[in-house]
């Protein structure tokens, strides 16, 4: 391994942590390093991108700012659109630019949303295209997440990606319970008027996160992907299997994370400050569940560790439907408390899935004859292609819950009850995906089609 120094930043040549040498010599440090300041700007990312789900609580006539419930929802539907859109070039980037570099402009940029939104949140008055372009803004704090976990692949080595993957999301997921807990602190303590408050704390952490990540991260030249390896991957038939349940999963964890509040406001009436003394609560959990599900994943087997999780979001959705029907705070509480840990602990055990696939076919490769390294090489490749697919198509998940809800509450009932027999049928269909491809395949596949050799021309 050498390092070299460029206008462009750090660069390390040779990175081969399968290597158990220098992965114990010299790799290990290294990656704990990256992985450390990855997390951190994944964090903060989450918190701004998070930030208009805390702020709807605030929006009130009292401060020149009475919404309507359809037009909260659609507020906050808004930047997990953008941040779903984003995630796929921000995963390409960290490949064409590298993990140090990006990671510097993905935590700086994310000044821009915090900003505008300290400027525009408590001015009376302001219409809702205002704030929907400022949240539209925040979308690039969730696209920071495909970039980061998209970097961090490649530091570490296939039997460790579960847990070393599931800590950076996990820990980029308790941004949003930390946004959260802060909203909370803020209306406890200088009530439900002072949004801005919320917004102003970020100001320097941005600055911090950001000088940071410039000294101590490292680009590392194995991020750099072939011509072709998105094309590749989006023609693997596992690459799409895995992004319909990662939008169960993480679609689940963001969408009821962005929406809880709201969702308490129009089943039970519970005012900003009761609110916001419980939404933090299930992003924290599924945040922690999260590196678990991957650790359970690198023992397990993701495929399993997913099942049990979708059977499990399922027993949690028939809560929520008993809770509904006999109108019982605590049962609704609790139900929506289990929905967020198996999603966070689903979503650990998806992505852990994403590099034993590619893992296996360059083992395959290697006992048909290929070269050890290039193989891994290519699987590395190939998963951080697919880790920006699904994580694109799985934050879609989040806007599709927000406006299910959405539609949901403003139907005859007025209930969430329509919402919750959907959420039911999609994690229903889940569970049959993952039994009938992953768990009782009827033949094993490979991940990306085999070329087709073109027959030898005969001369007569």
């Amino acid at each position: 391994m050498s390092t070299r120094q460029s206008a462009s930043g750090r660069w390390i040549e040779g990175w081969d942590p399968e290597n158990e040498e220098f992965w114990e010599h010299s790799g290990k440090r290294i990656a704990r390093r990256n992985l450390l300041m990855s997390v951190l700007s994944e964090h903060i990312g989450f918190s701004v991108w998070s930030l208009w789900s805390v702020l709807v609580l605030f929006m009130s006539p009292e401060i020149g700012l009475g919404f309507a419930p359809a037009e909260k929802f659609l507020l906050v539907v808004t930047p997990t659109l953008v941040g779903a859109v984003l995630r796929l070039p921000y995963s390409y980037a960290v490949t064409r630019f590298g993990g140090r570099n990006w990671t510097v402009f993905a935590s700086a940029v994310l000044l821009v949303p915090a900003v505008l939104a300290l400027v525009f949140v408590q001015r009376p008055g302001t219409p809702l295209w205002v704030f929907l372009l400022i949240g539209a803004t925040g979308g690039v704090g969730g696209a920071n997440f495909a970039s980061s976990m998209t970097n961090i692949t490649i530091f570490y080595p296939q039997r460790h990606q579960g847990w070393a993957l599931g800590l950076n999301a996990g820990g980029g997921n308790l941004g949003v319970a930390v946004v959260q807990l802060l909203g909370l602190l803020v209306i406890a303590t200088a009530g439900d008027t002072h949004p801005a408050y919320v917004v102003a704390v970020y100001l320097p952490l941005i600055a911090v996160v950001t000088l940071l990540t410039a000294l101590t991260m490292d680009n590392v030249d194995a991020v750099r992907a072939a011509p072709g390896a998105l094309r590749e991957a989006a023609a693997s038939r596992h690459t799409w299997w895995i992004s319909l349940l990662y939008i169960g999963t993480f679609g689940s964890f963001i969408g009821y994370g962005f929406a809880f509040g709201l969702v308490l406001q129009n089943q039970f009436g519970s005012t900003p400050l009761e609110a916001a003394s419980l939404t933090f609560i299930g992003p924290l959990l599924g945040s922690v569940a999260r590196p678990l599900g991957g650790k359970a994943a690198d023992r397990w087997g993701g495929p399993r560790v997913t099942l049990w999780a979708f059977v499990g979001l399922g027993a949690g959705t028939l809560g929520l439907l008993a809770a509904s029907r006999a109108d019982s705070f605590g049962l609704f509480v609790a139900g929506f408390t289990v929905l967020f840990v198996l999603s966070g602990a689903g979503n650990g055990s998806t992505y852990k899935m994403i590099p034993d696939v590619f893992a296996r076919d360059a083992e395959a490769a290697i006992t048909e004859g290929a070269a050890a390294r290039p193989a891994f090489a290519r699987a590395r490749r190939l998963s951080g292609a697919v880790i920006g697919i699904a994580g694109a198509i799985g934050a879609l998940g989040g806007v599709a819950i927000n406006l299910v809800f959405r539609a949901s509450y403003q139907g005859p009932a007025g209930s969430g009850e329509a919402a919750f027999l959907s959420f039911l049928g999609f994690y229903a269909l889940c569970v049959l995906v993952i039994l009938k491809v992953y768990v009782h395949p009827r033949r094993p596949e490979r991940s990306v089609p085999r070329p087709v050799r073109p027959r030898p021309t005969r001369v007569h």
